[in-house]
């Protein structure tokens, strides 16, 4: 199976940071990024995953008020590691293709071919007054993936503005590189012109390895069509089956080999010595969560909407079509799952804020748990999402050896580049024309 992790600084929920053994200056410490970093590349991880966003106000996350842009700090993570993928995210929709070719080319060279792009949409719509542009400006669900498929064609065509072997750097003869082997993307579409080529040749594993989170219709088409890698929370077996079995009939349906795109689902193990320990890590996390705080991320999903005029414990309130535009698979799943289980606004903001992990227990069972799930062919691999450093440590330290001891994950890396510890192929170079196909 894959593996990765995501490093989250203070932490993935609104009251993480609270907690005793966490730096409440985690999101911006190079040093927990080292060693958070160094942590999964001791478990021979795939790839560190760096989450993002773009607007903020007063009641966000405070990871979100206060972190590292993911390509500079993932910069300084490629010096101190050596085989371990390096995956930032970045928007298509207030982004510029080229600027951003040159990044993350910049960085897979940095890393020796370690980088991985984490493509997003930004659903939310303020985000526009940061980019000098209006909230009406905010392009809907529909034309963000239309310009996201745009964006991957053109970064995807930029990256092969040079064949592997142009720079000659010959100094007999003074030829730095051959000519006919640069080529221009003379793009020309909907959202993009870019004549090219990039000014930064290719790395070791090609272009980096395009991720994606694709839940609702147009991004799992999105995956489906472009991403090498896919990654979605889903809370049940069942439905990761469905999720699963979806997205790789659409990656068929687009004329690609479902085996050359991974599915992995996100999980926040709490592991103990016994079933009771684990749960009492859990409820010393969950203690820390106030309910005002839970408010403030339930309002994030529903595009900053304000809970607090609402009756807390009647049933979650008929907020209409609020959501559609920013998080919609996730506003989507919660009003459904409020109306099938009678759920009350404070029932909603609890759960969400600190969902109870389904990967929760000894060692033996998260591990029995992540098998079943990898050979029910409801994931391809996981992504660990750790609340706490030792969260983290405690899986690598107890949960990795026995998948390794059952052949399920890997002992030693098999390569230096994040392609090739997938299994993924170098992309050869090829025309634009070929590409948008």
């Amino acid at each position: 199976m894959k593996m990765g992790t995501m490093i989250h600084g203070v932490g993935e929920k609104m009251s993480d940071w609270r907690h005793p053994e966490l730096p409440s200056d985690a999101s911006v410490s190079l040093k927990f990024y080292i060693e958070q970093a160094q942590k999964a590349e001791e478990g021979k991880f795939d790839f560190v995953f760096i989450a993002d966003a773009l607007h903020i106000n007063e009641h966000s996350n405070p990871h979100y008020l206060n972190r590292f842009e993911p390509l500079t700090i993932l910069s300084a993570l490629a010096a101190v590691t050596s085989h371990i993928g390096l995956v930032g995210t970045l928007s298509t929709t207030y982004s510029e293709p080229f600027s951003a070719a040159r990044q993350f080319a910049s960085l897979d060279m940095i890393s020796g071919g370690r980088a991985g792009w984490n493509v997003v949409t930004s659903g939310l719509e303020k985000t526009a007054l940061n980019f000098s542009q209006e909230v009406k400006d905010h392009p809907d669900h529909a034309a963000r993936y239309r310009k996201a498929s745009e964006y991957i064609d053109v970064m995807q065509g930029l990256w092969k503005s040079w064949e592997d072997d142009a720079f000659i750097r010959d100094k007999e003869t003074g030829i730095f590189m051959y000519k006919e082997k640069m080529h221009e993307l003379n793009h020309a579409g909907e959202f993009f012109s870019v004549k090219g080529p990039l000014n930064i040749g290719r790395s070791r594993q090609g272009e980096p390895v395009i991720f994606q989170a694709g839940s609702s219709a147009d991004g799992k088409d999105l995956a489906a069509k472009k991403a090498d890698t896919v990654f979605a929370i889903i809370p049940s077996i069942t439905k990761a089956q469905n999720y699963y079995h979806d997205l790789k009939q659409r990656v068929e349906q687009y004329g690609r080999n479902p085996e050359d795109v991974f599915v992995m689902q996100g999980i926040s193990p709490i592991i103990g010595k016994t079933d009771k320990e684990a749960e009492a890590k859990y409820q010393e996390l969950a203690r820390l969560v106030e309910i005002d705080q839970a408010l403030a991320f339930l309002s994030r999903l529903f595009e900053f909407h304000d809970f607090s005029t609402y009756p807390l414990d009647e049933l979650f309130p008929d907020v209409g079509d609020l959501g559609k535009n920013s998080f919609r698979s996730d506003t989507d799943r919660i009003k459904q799952e409020a109306i099938e289980e009678s759920l009350t606004l404070r029932e909603v903001a609890l759960r969400e804020a600190t969902p109870r992990p389904l990967f929760m227990g000894t060692p033996e069972k998260v591990a029995d748990l992540m098998e079943e799930w990898f050979e029910s062919r409801a994931t391809d691999g996981f992504i660990i999402i750790a609340n706490l450093p030792s969260y983290l440590g405690d899986f690598i330290d107890a949960v990795v050896p026995i998948l390794q001891e059952r052949g399920l994950f890997r002992k030693n890396y098999e390569a230096n580049t994040l392609r090739e510890n997938l299994g993924l192929r170098i992309p050869r170079h090829c025309s634009m024309t070929e590409i948008s196909r």
